[in-house]
């Protein structure tokens, strides 16, 4: 896996996409993500910041820009000039935290060569009870390290070598209390602003265009997997019943939920099932932008016996031709060697007949 794929991947980790239930909580997000390289011949910056609400993209910043630019009208067009340069300010100080961290983490690995990589997201979700919670998440080389917790003021380390930052962190509370102020009261502050902003934009909902089940066989296992396509928000609970009862979450694999990369998203969400029972099992999905909860089962493939119908009509077919065709290539040989027979016959007779001619004639 390439070195730019992999911070990635660890943000895809960190992001809380779903519930335990399958159901994504009902909230909006406020999420940083940062990325930088301890060297530039990774292809990667020395450090870049993304921002989003919910699920879009609204801001950027980068290491040589030193500057904030938006990433979406809506939110270019209505921001005030005061929260652009609290976004601006707030950017450029993550900027400055993020080397030395690195250099802090780096140092504590005794990894003075080589080039490394460091990863963090942070931000706040409020709920529809407005409740609120917060996350600060570093991840090192593509692998967790340390997190945050707000309410004991302490770092949880992912590892042992991650031991040696969280103590030199924890000597005193003064980084944690900035931390813990940010995440409960500045960051909900700034995404109440912004959900000002992309109301409209934001509380899009576009159902899932189709609803499907498919059938997959490895070896003995057979597993149903639901497909749920091209739906916005990513507001999306999808579960399995058998029987017209819900199943366990445990006999269940958790929902995936992918975006398409037109601002639209796919899931879907598997089941494995004992071979002969799929009709008992059904897919039913639930989005803000349905009416009515949407179902779908496992349809076998009517195109099987179809094929192999048509297939054997084929095979029928080209036997014959061929057959018709050996038998007219056998019938033209029977009819050149008779006519080469009966005209080496002829010249044999024509021969004995001027012979005797010739005898005669002597």
């Amino acid at each position: 896996m390439g070195l730019r794929a992999r911070p990635t991947l660890l943000f895809l980790m960190f992001l809380p996409i779903v519930a335990p239930n399958g159901r994504r909580l009902r909230s909006h997000s406020l999420q940083y993500f940062f990325m930088g390289a301890s060297e530039p011949d990774l292809g990667l910056p020395l450090f870049e910041a993304l921002g989003y609400v919910d699920d879009k993209l609204f801001v950027s910043y980068s290491h040589e820009s030193r500057r904030a630019e938006f990433r979406d009208p809506w939110v270019s067009e209505g921001t005030t000039s005061q929260l652009w340069l609290q976004l601006s300010q707030s950017l450029k100080g993550w900027d400055h935290m993020f080397t030395i961290d690195f250099w802090t983490i780096m140092d504590n690995h005794n990894h003075s060569e080589k080039s490394h990589t460091l990863q963090v997201i942070l931000g706040c979700e409020i709920q529809e009870d407005n409740s609120t919670s917060g996350f600060w998440k570093y991840g090192y080389d593509g692998q967790d390290h340390l997190e945050f917790c707000p309410e004991t003021l302490d770092w949880k380390a992912a590892d042992s070598k991650a031991q040696a930052t969280k103590l030199e962190w924890e000597v005193t509370k003064i980084r944690a209390k900035q931390n813990r102020a940010y995440l409960e009261r500045d960051c909900p502050e700034q995404l109440h602003q912004l959900l000002e902003l992309g109301r409209e934009v934001l509380d899009q909902q576009v159902p899932p265009s189709l609803v499907k089940v498919t059938h997959h066989m490895v070896s003995e296992s057979t597993t149903l997997r639901c497909h749920a396509l091209n739906f916005l928000s990513q507001n999306i609970t999808m579960r399995w019943l058998k029987d017209k009862e819900p199943l366990n979450t445990k006999d269940i694999e958790p929902v995936e939920i992918l975006p398409n990369g037109d601002g639209t998203y796919q899931s879907w969400i598997a089941v494995a099932v004992s071979p002969g029972e799929e009709q008992r099992y059904i897919c039913q999905v639930e989005h803000p932008g349905l009416d009515q909860p949407l179902t779908a089962i496992w349809e076998p493939s009517s195109s099987g016996p179809l094929v192999i119908g048509i297939v054997s009509g084929i095979t029928v077919c080209v036997i014959i031709f061929f057959a018709g065709i050996l038998y007219r290539i056998l019938k033209r040989r029977n009819v050149s060697r008779r006519t080469m027979g009966d005209y080496v016959l002829a010249e044999v007779n024509l021969t004995q007949v001027k012979g005797k001619q010739q005898k005669t004639t002597y």
